[in-house]
């Protein structure tokens, strides 16, 4: 194919536009330019061949001079500048050619000649950089989009990390808290918290980036649970459900301690707490339940840490979950419903 660009379609560019104009010629004039001498259609079809040799070796150097300063990145200003240099070229050189022999054949230079010789190679010298350009163009697209999302990946990372960061601190207080209060009581008990605060701060800190297995998410809250009970009041009457189906399945972390993490600081009323976590097909489903007292039902039960969860939940889980907040009179329910890829 590259040798066919190169050696063989010059020539026939240039009697591809030679034979164009001798046909409108002919048409106009009533000529026929097979009656005229060979040997003037020898010299006039040789010429046109180098010019069509001349224009392809002009036009990829454009073509290469352009991809170097523009470094194939595609814009109307770098198609506009192309352009214009296509038809100064065109001009240029189909005037150094073909209007000399119009000059010095036949009946001499006439207007039609003139239109003709400037009008016909340069429709051509269009279509033959549109051609060659399409490719460019492509590049060029493809390239834009890449790095579009490429910014855009960024720009949801850095708010990722930055919704994920402010779990951090509610969740280092109310550890410090607990441990801070089990200091004076029992001592023994407070290192054990301190050992389920470094595995679960470890957790946080390391495994964020990827998805992880739904079990190590699962021994995460229970390690959690297990931590808010130390502080939580002895009516408190916790049920935990966590379907044994839940092993294998990959999502992303720290998506249900938010709902955790909510019940235990609202819980009231009864003090009753529901944690559920159960599996169908491709999907799992996570529902938090608690019990609120008269205070707590009257005012806001869902603050920054459900609105970064929704957040997250748009991002990383774009029309694949269903999230839904109950509010009773004695009650608050936070149901989680995450749709997984077959394959995971």
């Amino acid at each position: 194919m590259k040798a066919f660009l190169k050696y063989f379609f010059p020539p026939l560019y240039g009697l591809l536009v030679y034979f164009t104009i001798r046909l409108l010629l002919d048409s106009a004039t009533g000529m026929k330019f097979w009656h005229r001498s060979w040997t003037l259609n020898t010299i006039e079809m040789t010429t046109s061949v180098i010019m069509g040799y001349v224009f392809v070796w002009l036009f990829q150097r454009l073509f290469r001079y352009f991809d170097t300063r523009w470094q194939n990145q595609m814009s109307y200003k770098r198609i506009g500048k192309e352009l214009g240099y296509v038809f100064l070229l065109n001009l240029i050189l189909q005037n150094i050619t073909l209007t000399p022999m119009a000059a010095l054949t036949d009946d001499g230079l006439q207007s039609y000649d003139f239109i003709d010789i400037n009008t016909i190679p340069l429709l051509y010298a269009i279509i033959y950089y549109g051609i060659c350009r399409s490719s460019a163009f492509l590049n060029a697209y493809i390239n834009n989009k890449i790095l579009l999302e490429k910014i855009t990946n960024d720009k949801l990372q850095t708010e990722l990390k930055f919704l994920k960061a402010q779990y951090h601190p509610h969740f280092l207080f109310n550890a410090l808290n607990t441990i801070y209060f089990q200091m004076d009581e029992n001592v023994k008990e407070a290192k054990k918290s301190v050992e389920k605060f470094s595995e679960l701060l470890r957790y946080q800190l390391y495994d964020q980036h990827q998805k992880v297995n739904i079990s190590q998410e699962m021994e995460y809250l229970k390690n959690f649970i297990e931590l808010q009970k130390t502080r939580a009041s002895e009516k408190l009457k916790l049920d935990l459900q966590f379907d044994e189906q839940l092993n294998g399945q990959k999502v992303y972390p720290l998506l249900f301690l938010p709902l955790v993490e909510n019940a235990f600081k609202y819980v009231g009323g009864e003090y009753r707490i529901s944690v559920k976590a159960s599996v169908h097909e491709n999907e799992i489903g996570f529902m938090v339940e608690n019990s609120v007292g008269q205070i707590e039902s009257d005012s806001k039960t869902n603050g920054i840490g459900i609105e970064n969860l929704q957040r997250r939940l748009d991002l990383l889980y774009p029309g694949k979950y269903e999230f839904e907040i109950q509010k009773k009179a004695d009650s608050f329910s936070a149901k989680l419903k995450l749709i997984l890829n077959p394959d995971e």
